[in-house]
């Protein structure tokens, strides 16, 4: 198993990016192409578990390499708008378990064995 961190991964992003000349899109660019990505992810969800098959013609996708693909363009944001990922899990954690402390059923610790 890969223990990479985040910091590691926008710092490889960065990397692969930075040989480029072009760099990062602008933000607008990157916001379409998320979109994109989030629409890939769908037709596969919806392939997988939806009512609309695949066409015999079309090429096995995974779930994995389209979340991966997902993951890459949000790095690719974050890093363009210089923000650091981590911080922004912790921000978001910590806004999700204030808010929702008891919006949810808690699991029974005797069920959860």
């Amino acid at each position: 198993m890969d223990d990479t961190t985040m910091k590691e991964m926008q710092r490889q992003v960065d990397r692969y990016i930075s040989q480029f000349k072009e760099g990062y899109f602008h933000p607008l660019s990157m916001l379409a192409r998320m979109t994109e990505e989030v629409g890939e992810l769908a037709r596969e969800v919806n392939h997988r578990f939806g009512e609309k098959p695949k066409k015999a013609t079309e090429p096995d996708r995974s779930m994995e390499m389209e979340l991966g693909d997902l993951l890459f363009i949000l790095i690719c944001f974050a890093n363009s708008l210089e923000i650091d990922l981590d911080e922004s899990f912790r921000l978001v954690m910590e806004k999700y378990q204030t808010r929702d402390a008891d919006r949810w059923t808690p699991v029974d610790p005797e069920d959860a064995t």
